[in-house]
């Protein structure tokens, strides 16, 4: 089964999965409304680097979960 499926899976049966897909959807949402911005501000710049690391947190999240499923339902 593909990642992709699983992750369908588990956004139905899962609510962490859900959860942590939706602040990695915010996060990025987040990160569009910054980048709308010509010239950041060091504070702007920080800021935006600090949701990306969330977001690349929230991702690492969803994968280990995905990877548990995977796991536990081998052939």
């Amino acid at each position: 089964m593909k990642d992709k499926e699983i992750a369908e899976i588990l956004e139905k049966e899962n609510e962490e999965f859900r959860r942590i897909c939706q602040e990695h959807k915010n996060l990025g949402e987040a990160l569009k409304k910054i980048d709308k911005n010509r010239h950041l501000t060091s504070e702007e710049e920080l800021e935006r680097k600090n949701i990306q690391k969330q977001k690349l947190l929230k991702k690492d999240q969803m994968a280990a979960l995905i990877r548990g499923y995977k796991k536990g339902h081998q052939n």
